[in-house]
């Protein structure tokens, strides 16, 4: 593939009926070995990919009003020592699950404005929330855990994918409590003799917000715990860590959960988003005895995901994907009739934080329609090279997702592997390999959904060399929804 992509490709664009088809809902769960395949699969890839997402845009028949409102359905693509590749799909079976699929119908409202059918007087006073367990999943502390933000991780067999049961991290959670769906590994941490660790964080948002830290050992054990109260309203999908600081990103919002209770909107669509008044930045030392936290005030726009964070000298850099507004779901608005050119694209900017004055300065790193960004994972928290991320076709407006970005931040130097017109593509997971020196020599695993053929594939990218063809490309034999979040691991199930 040619530098950054072909003019004869540049003038494609996606086609919207293939894009509408990859929100179609894949009640299905297959299990087989993935026998067409494109290219080799490379002998030292081995160990399974995990992916999160909505499996049902639908409940019985009755459309969603959001795609994050659907039921989560799991996938893991096992590569084995012997170059075979296996796929599996479940959906996670939690309680909501369950009782919708037994009684044949929609019986929770959900949260990004999914109203059960009957008009508001079916949904008044309901504020019972379906832990829909569909936005990532991890294997840490020997257990497989689907994330939902709002609520308890649901565990399964890493194995079968088969559904145990709400997980409360060995007593750490209780009953109703929640935890993010975003985690931070941190690749060596300097408070556990350069051990990793996993870091997380819950919220509890009212007119003042809690934020929980919690630290977990390779085993699963808690490592520590420390809580603060931040005054305001808090909508934070995400948030970076450093080797002493986590960092999150208050973004300007207000909540007024009337239409909610009273049946007329969805928790989400009564977040109301203001842009003429600034973020607010929140320090918290990941050792608690340190420091007392900072916040700091910077005008940002509105931010779900960040791609990293380090220090350097009393400087911290936040690196984060910024929209200019809350790119949000109206009320009686068919989400798949999104009009991409009247909403701001997401954009990468770089955040210098002085802690010592107390200062936030920003500057745009990439202006190019993106989203889902990825890095070597033995970089998260230090200073970085490269990054991988989605991205739209063309370098200009908003649209689809359909190719993948590497970024040079030493260089300014761009690749970009493009699967338009018709091929549309998820968070792309990056996999070093064993023994790599070089930052990006690795693999991109990005599954693809093929709007033409209406399936999906599973693509194996160089990290060294972005603009190659595919080394290899895994069909399956149907498709799969438009997901969020994964991640690897080096073990092998089956």
């Amino acid at each position: 593939m040619t530098s950054l992509i072909s003019s004869q490709k540049e003038n494609l664009v996606y086609d919207r009926q293939q894009w509408q088809q990859g929100y179609q809902s894949q009640p299905n769960e297959y299990d087989y070995f993935i026998d067409e395949i494109e290219g080799k699969v490379p002998e030292e890839l081995q160990g399974t990919l995990f992916r999160n997402g909505p499996g049902l845009l639908d409940v019985q028949g009755t459309p969603l009003q959001h795609p994050f409102d659907g039921d989560g359905m799991i996938c893991a693509v096992s590569f084995l020592p012997n170059g075979k590749v296996h796929f599996r799909n479940r959906f996670v079976r939690t309680e909501g699950y369950i009782q919708e699929q037994k009684a044949g119908k929609m019986i929770y409202r959900g949260v990004f404005g999914t109203q059960k059918p009957g008009g508001w007087l079916n949904n008044i006073f309901d504020t019972n929330v379906k832990n829909i367990a569909n936005t990532n999943v991890i294997y840490w502390g020997k257990k497989l855990l689907a994330l939902w933000e709002a609520a308890e991780p649901y565990r399964l067999n890493p194995n079968s994918l088969e559904t145990i049961g709400k997980d409360y991290l060995d007593g750490v959670l209780s009953s109703g409590d929640s935890i993010s769906a975003h985690p931070c590994f941190d690749p060596s941490c300097e408070f556990d003799e350069g051990q990793p660790c996993l870091v997380n964080f819950s919220i509890k948002p009212g007119l003042s917000s809690k934020i929980t830290i919690y630290e977990f050992a390779p085993d699963g054990s808690l490592l520590r715990q420390h809580s603060h109260t931040v005054p305001g309203f808090s909508f934070i999908h995400d948030f970076a860590i450093t080797p002493h600081y986590c960092l999150f990103l208050q973004n300007p919002v207000s909540f007024n959960p009337l239409p909610y209770i009273l049946g007329f909107k969805g928790a989400g669509e009564c977040v109301n988003f203001h842009p003429n008044k600034p973020s607010k930045l929140i320090i918290i030392p990941r050792n608690a005895s340190d420091e007392k936290v900072k916040t700091l005030e910077t005008n940002s726009g509105f931010i779900f995901h960040h791609v990293n964070a380090f220090e350097e000298g009393n400087n911290i850099y936040l690196d984060s994907i910024c929209y200019e507004s809350l790119p949000q779901v109206q009320p009686d608005t068919n989400y798949k009739q999104t009009d991409f050119d009247n909403l701001d694209p997401g954009q990468i900017y770089r955040f210098k934080i002085n802690i010592d004055q107390e200062t936030v300065d920003k500057e745009i790193i990439e202006s190019r329609c993106c989203e889902f960004p990825y890095i070597n994972p033995n970089n998260v928290g230090r200073k970085y090279r490269y990054l991988f991320t989605g991205t739209a076709h063309q370098n200009q407006g908003n649209a689809p997702l359909q190719a993948i970005l590497k970024l040079d931040l030493l260089t300014g130097k761009k690749q970009l592997h493009s699967f338009a017109p018709q091929g549309y593509v998820s968070e792309p997971i990056f996999v070093p390999k064993p023994n790599a020196t070089d930052e990006d020599q690795g693999w991109i695993l990005v599954m693809v959904y093929d709007g033409y053929k209406h399936r999906s594939d599973i693509v194996i990218l160089d990290g060294e060399n972005l603009e190659k063809d595919p080394i290899s490309t895994l069909h399956l034999k149907h498709h799969i929804p438009y997901g969020l979040h994964g991640s690897w691991t080096s073990e092998v199930f089956i």
